[in-house]
């Protein structure tokens, strides 16, 4: 293949939901765009479901499509893994020893779960009564061992920030005590909180009604509590409890059932690139999203060194974002699209009922459906039916089609909507 034949106007680093969204959008506004995504996966996974499949309420299968059926008409699929990045020439090397140029970059490419920081975890996850519904192969193991649990001790873990979906630790924890209380069989069954941070929640608004289910469910909070080692066989999870002069020490807990969230990172191959910020995470403008060095290349979804909630719903915003701007770079244009920090967390505190946070930088309260949702901090039927019934359509039949429904890109004070 000559380079001529390798290079396109845009390669996209990605084909998760950030990637093919922001593709899409970039094809509705400019169709002849020659574009390719670098994705090595075959599936692609509506990863929002995994709580509803831990809880129940969704089957996996819901969850997974291929990723050929996604990847816009017209867009050239390269099967194959980034290795390095050569911003300086406008390249990537890729593991198949193949080089692609481009004119312009968008990097997408989520962010690692590091199962291995957790000794002992990969080992006995989804058996030995260790399950998480961070996974699609053990997000069904959650769900089995909930209907199963009759008595004991459950112990939920977070880790440190950041990680996808900030809420989704706690959310498998309420959905399961919505199950045990629904059988009468809560009262048997101790349930503790173990939380590498120092509150329940990142934005203080929410606190509060989250308490509520808290207190109703007889859930133990335990802070600064952070999961390094399971010993599934003999049912015991180490934590390192810092307290509040900073001390460290490990504290052993048995357990009869442990929902894990793990710890999270980005992919070496943008951790060791001239891509990174300090911390490994890809370093772009918080508002344009666009590369704080190299012009030309524009960053989505998790895998972005801001401040805002790693959830599909910010990859939303994001998508129409980085279009609207990268297609001003190729215009010679001033970037005039912004985006807010917006994200989305749907609570799942109860079967049929959900807190739905939505909240931008700086933790602002950012509704989308102010009215139709009569309260921002209650727990509604109408949140859950958003999130059950409306939610995986709008995914798949408009954010990674480039329908931006409640997601066009704010502009600029000043500039033209």
């Amino acid at each position: 293949m000559s380079d001529q034949e390798n290079k396109y106007d845009v390669v996209v680093v990605g084909g998760g939901a950030a990637g093919i969204a922001t593709i899409s959008s970039l094809l509705k506004r400019r169709n002849w765009l020659n574009i390719a995504v670098i994705e090595p996966s075959e599936d692609h996974y509506y990863q929002p479901g995994w709580t509803m499949v831990g809880g129940g309420i969704f089957v996996a299968e819901e969850t997974k499509r291929a990723e050929k059926s996604l990847i816009p008409e017209g867009v050239k699929w390269i099967k194959d893994e980034v290795t390095t990045f050569n911003p300086e020439g406008n390249s990537i090397n890729l593991k198949s020893g193949t080089t692609v140029k481009y004119d312009h970059m968008i990097v997408a490419p989520g962010i690692t779960l590091n199962w291995d920081a957790v000794s002992g975890l990969k080992e006995t996850l989804g058996k030995n009564c260790v399950t998480s519904n961070y996974s699609y192969e053990t997000a069904p193991y959650t769900w089995e061992l909930v209907q199963n649990f009759k008595s004991g001790k459950a112990v939920f873990t977070q880790p440190p920030l950041p990680f996808k979906c900030a809420g989704a630790p706690q959310k498998a924890m309420y959905l399961s005590c919505s199950e045990w209380r629904a059988k009468g069989l809560l009262d048997n069954i101790e349930v503790e909180f173990c939380n590498a941070g120092p509150a329940l929640f990142g934005v203080a608004d929410y606190i509060p009604p989250l308490m509520e289910y808290v207190d109703k469910y007889g859930i133990e909070l335990s802070f600064s509590q952070n999961l390094i080692a399971v010993d599934g066989e003999n049912k015991i999870a180490t934590f390192n409890v810092t307290d509040a002069d900073g001390n460290v020490r490990q504290v052993e807990k048995k357990f009869d059932m442990l929902h894990v969230c793990p710890p999270q990172c980005p992919p070496e191959f943008i951790k060791n690139s001239p891509l990174a910020a300090e911390t490994g995470y890809l370093a772009v403008d918080p508002a344009t999203l666009q590369h704080t060095k190299y012009g030309n290349i524009f960053g989505a979804g998790d895998i972005i060194a801001t401040l805002n909630a790693k959830t599909a719903a910010a990859a939303r915003k994001h998508a129409g974002v980085v279009a609207e701007n990268l297609l001003s770079v190729m215009d010679a244009k001033e970037l005039e699209a912004i985006y807010d920090g917006y994200g989305s967390c749907p609570l799942t505190v109860e079967r049929g009922k959900i807190i739905l946070a939505e909240f931008g930088y700086g933790g602002k309260i950012m509704p989308t459906f102010p009215g139709w949702m009569n309260n921002t901090f209650k727990a509604t039927r109408r949140a859950w039916f958003l999130k059950a019934d409306i939610l995986p359509n709008v995914y798949w039949n408009y954010m990674l089609k480039g329908r931006e429904l409640f997601a066009k890109p704010k502009k600029k004070a000043g500039t033209q909507h």
